[in-house]
């Protein structure tokens, strides 16, 4: 197995539809850091159906346009070039991931997280995490199906990663 295959590897975008003719592609982008993740010059990985192994790739340039990021890669310089690799996940390697603040985590290290209130009753474990606004929305199933847990202080008491362990106040009108 080689070591490609072997490494952990987070979304950064969605690879839409081609853009014009000369080989740049819209991006719908899945991270919180789109000025450093599609930097010229950055390196992505392109994972699509029609390829047995990630595909790397150079970014040649990216502009912002309404909701997307424009995005061309070297060596990729018409539209035939890049036009079949439309619907792929462009992604980055788990060494490529930036240090957060305090109090900021990743998706990945919060789903399967348990899911504790301040009195000790186990609720289940983080499945997902919304993103619908304002603040983050955390999804829990466990014994009393979902809940959906908003990460405001009044909730979240405290984020143990290392421990995979979350303790929440259940706030009223959250059952």
């Amino acid at each position: 197995m080689n070591t490609l295959s072997q490494n952990s590897f987070y979304g950064v975008g969605k690879l839409v539809n081609t853009h014009g003719l000369r080989g740049e592609v819209r991006v719908t982008p899945t991270t919180d850091f789109p000025d450093q993740r599609f930097r010229k010059g950055n390196e992505l990985y392109l994972f699509h159906p029609t390829l047995s192994e990630p595909l790397k790739l150079k970014i040649a340039s990216r502009r912002s346009h309404k909701n997307f990021e424009i995005v061309s890669f070297e060596g990729y310089e018409h539209i035939n070039d890049i036009e079949k690799y439309k619907g792929g996940e462009l992604k980055i390697p788990e060494e490529a991931l930036m240090e957060l603040e305090e109090d900021e985590f990743y998706i990945h290290q919060l789903v399967g997280c348990v899911v504790v209130t301040d009195e000790g009753e186990e609720l289940g474990k983080i499945v997902d995490v919304m993103q619908p606004g304002a603040n983050d929305v955390w999804v829990v199933k466990g014994k009393r199906g979902e809940i959906l847990l908003p990460y405001i202080d009044d909730c979240i008491k405290e984020v143990d990663i290392a421990n995979k362990r979350v303790v929440c106040h259940l706030m009223e009108g959250l059952l």
